[in-house]
């Protein structure tokens, strides 16, 4: 089943009949290019893998990443623009509808990435072009205001043409929220900041950094379900960094490196997006260069990894992928083809397979969920 959505105009008379009990709104986010205009939503029932389409969610420039904060009545965007800057919307939960609160300068050019903190006061925001981070209140009502934290990223690393200057890419809290582990490619490096959650400021940690194999490149994080792991993609290798993470020092130490493409696969590594199931057991891991995931076991004492499986993503480009809070579906967002492919995950082994069901959007870069009403 295909289900078309590309711009504005569809938008539907029942769209604000109340949503049944567990399901969720699926928000999607793009680059806008024509015929894309934004974040677009969909309505998900996780009993069935069903998906209805809601339209256009919210008109905004380039919302290339998006995080819900943890009381699930706001969203916000990181507009990657050569200015740019972060978006506060509040979720309509019965109709998907975003509400645009206020907007606040990024600190930086190309944000690519934002996260909130588990209580829910501090956005963060990753500038890719300039290198930096940045941290910003969030207030009663949901609107962000002017950074009180920020950190310009110095230096480089081996690769000439890609890692001539800072590059942050992902700004990635820690379970407690006490630290901010900040993945930089241009410098293969994640940088630690300890947050002080009163003042919003960040300061560096003891060790300040972790150094990774040159020419990595790390992207994005996650952390394993009981946070005594840490797992970063690395873009330029394809591969995934495995630390033992220490939480009174904020430290990491390094495991394990699994490579997420085939031992003789030549073609291009572009390592994008990482994720740990709900259950703690499995890790997606996908490579934009073949259009693949690869599907890990998580060893539940060692946090080390063993290959399950490697699956097509049904389409070009998965720069961006998530699971949904059930568990039991992945969504993959093909940019480059136009597509994101509902997968149907298999409990017991964390295998992958299509559920048959293809959103069809313009240049899709990142999928989040929020409970609906």
């Amino acid at each position: 089943m295909k289900i078309k959505t590309l711009g504005a105009s569809i938008l539907f008379a029942a769209s604000c009949a109340p949503l049944l009990s567990g399901q969720q709104l699926v928000y999607i986010g793009t680059y806008t290019r024509p015929p894309s205009k934004g974040i677009y939503v969909w309505r998900f029932q996780p009993s069935s893998g069903k998906l209805t389409p809601l339209g256009l969610a919210a008109e905004t420039s380039n919302p290339t990443f998006l995080a819900v904060a943890p009381n699930q009545r706001f969203l916000y965007a990181a507009n990657e623009d050569k200015t740019g800057t972060i978006g506060a919307f509040a979720i309509d939960a019965a109709n998907g509808q975003l509400k645009l609160l206020n907007s606040v300068p990024s600190r930086g050019s190309g944000p690519c990435h934002v996260a909130v903190d588990p209580h829910g006061k501090w956005v963060f925001a990753a500038n890719y072009n300039s290198g930096s981070v940045a941290v910003f209140p969030v207030h009663e009502d949901g609107t962000l205001g002017e950074a009180t934290g920020f950190v310009q990223h110095v230096g480089s690393s081996v690769n000439a043409q890609r890692q001539s200057g800072p590059h942050a890419h992902s700004a990635n809290l820690s379970p407690d929220g006490r630290w901010l582990f900040v993945a930089d490619l241009g410098l293969d490096r994640i940088l630690t900041y300890r947050l002080d959650a009163v003042k919003g400021t960040l300061s560096p940690g003891d060790p300040p950094f972790t150094k990774i194999a040159p020419g990595s490149g790390p992207r994005h994080m996650a952390f394993g379900k009981d946070g005594r792991f840490a797992y970063a993609i690395d873009e330029m290798l394809a591969t995934v960094t495995v630390f033992r993470y220490n939480s009174a020092r904020g430290s990491l130490q390094e495991l394990q490196t699994a490579q997420v493409t085939p031992e003789a696969y030549t073609g291009p590594k572009s390592g994008a997006e990482i994720a740990v199931d709900p259950a703690g057991k499995f890790l997606y891991a996908s490579n934009r260069g073949d259009s693949t995931i690869a599907v890990f076991r998580i060893d539940a004492d060692q946090g080390t990894l063993t290959l399950v499986e490697r699956v097509s993503t049904q389409g070009k480009t998965p720069r961006n992928f998530a699971i949904d809070p059930s568990g039991a579906f992945l969504f993959a967002a093909n940019q480059d083809s136009g597509n994101v492919v509902e997968f149907k995950i298999d409990p017991a082994t964390g295998r992958l397979a299509p559920a048959g069901t293809v959103l069809e959007l313009a240049s899709p870069v990142c999928v989040v969920f929020a409970p609906a009403r």
